[in-house]
């Protein structure tokens, strides 16, 4: 649904001298000066960027298809994991979240009014394994399809990612999931599949996003599913923070690694695609010039991104995480390495936030645990001033300039890999009335100072060739529920309806293709 003019203009998001025509786009007469106002993109436009560079939304497949438990798809981790009473804020669960199940078309539509040339989403293992393994859901493998088909005819660009924190429930109860050696081939397996089904038109693939979220959030504290941890960090009713981290985190790379192999011997020579993997990456920043904090910096980052991109490029993990955790960081055998080491074409960096580090001083700790070992502190502001902004996230500090640092330190650590930006946005508190969020001029600010460091770190010769924007749709924000709008569509959730936020609008004029 696009906004009409009056509600633009009864929401007071334009100037009465503004003209907005029939799709709701902002256009000619005396609202220049206003549209500007509104839509000023701060210098950046198409051409700001280089040649052929990818501008994208990004959804996953848990927050936003619905159809959870109904044509014939599995259960998740999460599917169960939601049902814990206090898990989500208003035990709210994704059953139904924005029915992208049903309103791809629109929601595609919608792509393509804005501009955009690409969707990232991804694919519900337990939508096309029901039980993880065996028996195809040939429905879920329908709705892919016609998912893949219309942003094709759309002039969409699909980018398909394998894994969004949803593993098969069925793989949990059979062998403990991530924990077992056993998802290794489990995974290559449901990927091949996907890689032999929807290949000949998808040539963009991602094996996992955001796996240290996986590991750390699912094992370390609970926080995510399927909930495990030492009794000191969490209400966990079973785990170990100090190893399981560290098992998981490696059977998740030994699965990339083999999805990856996987492609490039069966697939890539004729579908001439590519493969990667997502990487969430916040920067640390030391608080002070000292040495223990910029020590401390820099095991933050080791342990944080450098535990998985470290491998894949280099074949090991970081000499940190290695002199810290010892034998609790599981080795990569010699063919493990030869699979591991090189395994992408690009690397995803998912990008929001920034953060001060210090040195704790602390002494050996009492418990051990992932998070323990990093011996860092978390700081948020500096002589009483704020990192920066804050959003509606209590993790979510708006510092563009940690997007610049964060693409320098890929390009110089790690030997200046294709990147592509997968991820970046902000929030809003969900309890935000329609003429509130449609006002989000926060947001614009937020992705003008992103992109805007972005395409610095461009032009010093990071080879950084698309950007994506988190989110296409306001949706189930995981242990937020819906108390978290990170769209740049409201969605209102009484009917589902869908309204352009201004930011929406902003990223129409600044992809829009000028006719000179």
């Amino acid at each position: 649904m696009r906004t009409p003019l009056s509600l633009l203009l009864l929401l007071g998001l334009i100037v009465q001298s503004t003209v907005v025509d029939a799709d709701g786009d902002f256009g000619g007469g005396g609202g220049v000066a206003a549209e500007k106002a509104v839509l000023d993109a701060g210098g950046l436009s198409r051409g700001s960027f280089p040649k052929g560079f990818i501008f994208g939304t990004a959804t996953s497949a848990y927050q936003v298809e619905g159809m959870a438990h109904k044509d014939g798809r599995g259960p998740s981790i999460w599917d169960v994991f939601v049902k814990i009473p206090g898990i989500v804020a208003n035990n709210a669960t994704a059953d139904v979240t924005v029915d992208q199940y049903h309103r791809y078309k629109e929601d595609i539509d919608l792509m393509k009014k804005l501009n955009f040339d690409a969707y990232r989403f991804s694919i519900s293992w337990s939508r096309i394994f029901p039980y993880g393994t065996g028996k195809v859901n040939w429905k879920g493998v329908a709705y892919y399809n016609r998912l893949i088909n219309y942003l094709i005819k759309r002039g969409i660009t699909p980018y398909a990612n394998l894994y969004h924190y949803d593993l098969p429930q069925a793989l949990e109860v059979k062998y403990k999931g991530l924990l077992s050696p056993r998802v290794v081939k489990d995974f290559a397996d449901y990927a091949d599949f996907c890689f032999k089904t929807f290949g000949d038109r998808v040539k963009n693939w991602m094996t996992f996003n955001e796996p240290r979220v996986v590991a750390a959030l699912g094992y370390d504290n609970g926080f995510h599913a399927p909930g495990r941890c030492s009794k000191p960090f969490g209400n966990c009713t079973a785990g170990n923070s100090a190893t399981e981290p560290y098992i998981v985190a490696h059977h998740l790379i030994l699965s990339h690694a083999a999805a990856v192999k996987r492609y490039r011997d069966k697939y890539m020579a004729t579908q001439k695609g590519r493969i990667g993997i997502l990487l969430d990456f916040v920067w640390y920043e030391p608080l002070t010039r000292s040495k223990a904090d910029n020590l401390a910096a820099q095991r933050a980052r080791d342990f944080h991104v450098g535990w998985f991109i470290h491998p894949i490029v280099y074949g090991e993990y970081p000499k940190t995480m290695r002199n810290i955790v010892g034998d609790r960081l599981p080795k990569f055998t010699r063919e493990e390495v030869k699979i591991v080491k090189g395994s992408i074409d690009f690397v995803g960096i998912n990008q929001y936030t920034t953060y001060y580090m210090n040195d704790p001083h602390q002494g050996k700790p009492r418990n051990l645990g992932y998070q323990q070992d990093w011996n860092a502190g978390f700081v948020f502001a500096k002589r009483g001033k704020p990192i920066g902004p804050r959003a509606n996230s209590y993790w979510l500090y708006n510092v563009p300039w940690g997007m610049y640092k964060a693409l320098m330190y890929i390009k110089e650590r790690y030997g200046n890999p294709n990147v592509i930006l997968s991820e970046n946005g902000m929030d809003d508190p969900g309890n935000v009335t329609l003429a509130q969020g449609l006002h989000d001029t926060t947001r614009i600010n937020f992705y003008k100072g992103y992109l805007t460091q972005l395409k610095k770190a461009v032009d010093e010769g990071a080879q950084v060739t698309g950007y994506f924007a988190w989110s296409l749709l306001d949706n189930f924000e995981w242990r937020l529920g819906y108390t978290s709008r990170f769209g740049i569509v409201y969605v209102d959730y009484s009917n589902l309806k869908r309204y352009p936020k201004m930011s929406a609008y902003w990223f129409q004029n600044l992809l829009a293709i000028k006719k000179f």
